[in-house]
């Protein structure tokens, strides 16, 4: 669970800290603040040897609302929601599952994981190598963003 909740806060962050205008000790701030709430969120929620349940739970959720986890965290290095709304896509889904974080920026979107390790036991899967492509493209920014949707592109 460490290492999923690392990964999405840290994407959060990064997503942060390319919109500009937030110092590196807040981010630090706001990236702790969220690791703390998402574990503290997850605890009872997190079934390893069942990955997909409880996955509706997790999802880190914006879209025209702010997400309480993210709004929580932010609150606490003095962001408001709207000054969010500013920093962060409006459409973003953030699924935080046992050995996998993927995440979606608008409703139609490609799906792209941050972070897959297979689990214990289990064979290699192949079943999300066509979703792999994408694990790159928020480095880099979209290349056919949804024309109903501002998208933020992001770069590290």
């Amino acid at each position: 669970m460490k290492t999923e909740i690392s990964t999405a806060a840290a994407f959060v962050t990064r997503l942060l800290r390319a919109a500009g205008g937030i110092g590196e000790e807040q981010l630090r701030c706001f990236r702790e603040r969220l690791q703390e709430a998402l574990r503290e969120h997850y605890k009872h929620h997190w079934f390893p040897t069942a990955p997909t349940k409880g996955s509706g739970y997790r999802c880190i959720r914006i879209n025209h609302q702010m997400d309480p986890l993210i709004g929580k965290a932010a609150a606490t290095i003095g962001l408001s929601h709207e000054r969010l709304f500013q920093l962060l896509p409006s459409e973003l889904t953030l699924w935080v599952d046992p050995f996998e974080v993927s995440y979606r920026i608008g409703e139609d979107g490609s799906i792209c994981v941050l972070y897959e390790s297979p689990q214990p036991g289990a064979k290699a899967s192949k079943a999300l190598e066509s979703r792999n492509s994408c694990k790159e493209k928020w480095r880099t920014g979209r290349s056919s963003p949804s024309e109903s949707y501002n998208m933020m592109t992001v770069s590290s």
